[in-house]
């Protein structure tokens, strides 16, 4: 049975993940971007509205989560530290259907994600596991493991604004603040599982979200933090 942690000695399984969850919580999260926030969303078309997809943001600010998950035209269950899990907004978590995930080892979480990717569902991984710079240059393995064993299309996603140069790894934009989500074409990897075919899947993603970042930063304006 796939399971997750959610903290010390504790579990959640696949079979708990609520699937109703990101249907009430994308609207929340489309309301933050175009409501709270200015969120321009470009490139939505390239997320199949149907089957099995990934969704590969860059990760720089305290509210990527949120912001992609409202962007994202579909509902999703995203990888999300268990630390939120914890904490007294915890349950917001559990009912939104997101996926608990100890970054000390993130293989249970990844066989919950594997389950609901298999039920033709979509799930968001932000491949740098925390926030940082965002230019992906220590991106983790695990999403292109999830798309060679479940045959996944992984769609990059460009997030700037979230977090402008100058300012601190726990900022929070203002209200009606700028903010950029873009998405690029889905990257197909072959189904497999060794480790050869998941390398160049993680290469091949790796470089289709450096193009869409520094395409989109191009075009924008709006630029990375520094380091």
């Amino acid at each position: 049975m796939s399971q997750a942690h959610v903290g010390p000695g504790s579990t959640v399984t696949a079979q708990q993940i609520r699937r109703w969850g990101p249907t009430w919580s994308r609207r929340v999260g489309w309301a933050l971007d175009h409501v709270w926030w200015h969120t321009d969303v470009v490139g939505a078309e390239y997320v199949p509205a149907t089957g099995r997809v990934l969704v590969a943001p860059n990760h720089t600010g305290i509210v990527d989560g949120p912001v992609v998950h409202g962007a994202i035209p579909r509902g999703s269950h995203f990888l999300v530290k268990e630390e939120f899990f914890t904490s007294r907004l915890g349950f917001l978590m559990r009912w939104a259907g997101q996926i608990p995930v100890d970054r000390s080892n993130g293989r249970p979480a990844l066989e919950v994600a594997r389950t609901l990717l298999e039920e033709d569902r979509c799930v968001g991984v932000f491949p740098e596991g925390t926030r940082g710079r965002g230019d992906v240059a220590a991106a983790r393995a695990g999403i292109a493991w999830l798309a060679v064993h479940t045959g996944a299309p992984v769609v990059p996603c460009a997030v700037l604004g979230t977090r402008p140069p100058g300012t601190a790894r726990g900022h929070v934009p203002h209200p009606r603040a700028r903010l950029v989500v873009e998405f690029g074409a889905p990257v197909e990897v072959p189904a497999g599982g060794g480790r050869r075919e998941v390398a160049a899947a993680m290469k091949a993603v790796t470089a289709a979200m450096v193009a869409l970042l520094d395409a989109a930063q191009e075009r924008t304006g709006l630029r990375l933090p520094e380091v």
